[in-house]
């Protein structure tokens, strides 16, 4: 421990992001990094805790707690406090492939695990974190390191979100032979497509680290959707293992009065093409919300980046109905630490609506009633009620509508973030595989091998829809398993 009064003298400092009305107007990434001398004393805050619960990732009360790939947070935090930065991205690289992502991503369950946060602000791991290793891509520290034999062995990654690049990261270096099958235009599944551009920059850091992989020796191949343009039998009998890591591309939808409508559209499908058009020269048809009253249905990240994208078009206003109630501004009683701290935040989203238009766009423990059309079929206003939550007869929380508390909002789009039900299940059906009792593919966690003796299973797709990190920790774990498969042993971490 380089410091181990470092907790006593400095107090949890963070950058000062871009402001809020300057940023709205590109899709450029905002979030800056301390210069070197204050992210030491960052470094120096994390304590000689004896104990480390930062980086133990076990899931409490159903959430992440502590880093799900085990990061090595307080060996990094100490090296940054000493200035040795290479050697802090060595550390980093030694649990996770992709630091750039998790670090500008991840909703960071290790601060809320973090010893220091029980009674003072917790180290701000997420931020030392991305700038150790935007530090070694400056740096050029961060190279192809292709394996130097291979074994001869073919895998096939169907999907190349987070799941499926760290699963082809790891099997590359093992020596095998891996090709990821990706079906849109571009790898990345989620963190392409699934995350704006100014949260998550695709040429600049996403399609750096896919180049990177392919100087190592990974094969894309896009535009690819396996059981339409190369049947799932053929891939199987093709390759000597395949990897499913298709996500969990199912949304929620709301089926009530009007939802037929034009202007309501999922919330994937409106971010998707919204970042196509960003990358394009010639920007393809997408979906506006310029001059429009936009309301959001549903509370979490997804619903975010539909309001920070909505603002950015130039939206008349921006309305996010949550049906939980609001969450604490501290820890209720009933989530104590290490949980993660279910409590109030002002994402950038929401910051950016405040600057905007002079308030948190969110309106909670209020849920839509029907959907208000005009004579064309367009979508013109959202009927809401407020809902109290009680226990039902069965003893579960449920909503129940208040009378009185109707409300009429004007919209001429709406957006549904209400999380997704599993994924798509036409492959799943062609190929014959053995689902769980929610959709998913059945697969064990810490096996992921599924009814097929040849084919495995990883991150959302066999899991249900979860953070970004767990699907990490999951391609690394699939690609143990797949190597030791196709070895009799591996030696993969």
């Amino acid at each position: 421990m380089g410091k181990p009064t470092g907790f006593l003298e400095f107090t949890r400092e963070l950058p000062v992001d871009k402001a809020p009305l300057e940023r709205i107007n590109n899709w450029d990434e905002f979030h800056l990094h301390l210069p070197e001398e204050n992210l030491r004393n960052q470094g120096a805050r994390c304590m000689d805790c004896g104990t480390p619960f930062c980086h133990t990732g076990e899931l409490i009360s159903g959430m992440a707690s502590g880093c799900p790939v085990n990061n090595l947070i307080p060996e990094w935090n100490d090296l940054i406090y000493r200035g040795l930065w290479q050697e802090a991205l060595d550390r980093l690289h030694k649990t996770n492939n992709f630091p750039e992502f998790t670090g500008r991503v991840c909703p960071a369950p290790c601060e809320g695990s973090c010893v220091l946060g029980i009674n003072n602000p917790p180290v701000t791991i997420k931020n030392i974190e991305c700038s150790i290793i935007d530090h070694g891509w400056d740096q050029g520290w961060v190279k192809p390191q292709p394996p130097e034999k291979r074994t001869g062995k073919k895998i096939a990654i169907v999907g190349s979100g987070p799941a499926g690049l760290s699963a082809a990261a790891q099997l590359n270096k093992a020596g095998h032979s891996v090709t990821v099958y990706e079906k849109d235009d571009r790898p990345g599944g989620l963190l392409m497509y699934g995350i704006p551009n100014m949260k998550l920059d695709k040429e600049k850091v996403v399609l750096r680290r896919v180049k990177l992989l392919e100087e190592e020796g990974v094969k894309f191949v896009c535009n690819s959707t396996i059981g339409k343009d190369i049947p799932a039998e053929t891939l199987v009998n093709d390759n000597d293992a395949v990897i499913l890591a298709i996500g969990a591309g199912k949304p929620r939808d709301l089926p009530i009065e009007g939802r037929s409508l034009k202007g309501i559209n999922f919330a994937m499908d409106f971010l998707t093409a919204n970042t196509k058009a960003v990358l394009s020269d010639n920007p393809e048809e997408f979906i506006s919300a310029k001059g429009k009253d936009v309301v959001i249905i549903g509370g979490g990240d997804t619903g975010t980046d539909c309001v920070g994208t909505s603002i950015r078009h130039g939206c008349n206003s921006v309305t996010q109905l949550e049906i939980m109630p609001q969450p604490p501004e501290i820890r209720a009683k009933n989530n104590p630490w290490p949980e993660y701290p279910k409590i109030y935040r002002l994402d950038y989203g929401q910051e950016e609506a405040a600057a905007k238009f002079g308030n948190d766009p969110r309106v909670y423990t209020t849920t839509a009633t029907k959907f208000e059309g005009d004579s064309e079929g367009n979508v013109i206003a959202v009927h809401t009620v407020e809902v109290e939550w009680a226990r039902d007869e069965q003893g579960r929380f449920t909503p129940n509508p208040i009378k009185g508390t109707e409300k009429r909002l004007p919209a001429q789009l709406v957006l549904l973030a209400m999380g997704f039900l599993g994924p798509e299940q036409l492959l799943l059906e062609q190929m014959g595989l053995e689902k769980d009792n929610r959709s998913n593919i059945k697969a064990e966690y810490g096996e992921y091998a599924t009814s097929i003796p040849n084919v495995f299973a990883a991150g959302d797709c066999r899991r249900g829809q979860s953070l970004v990190v767990w699907a990490f920790n999951e391609g690394r774990g699939v690609a143990k398993e797949c190597d030791r498969f196709l070895m009799g042993y591996t030696d993969l971490p």
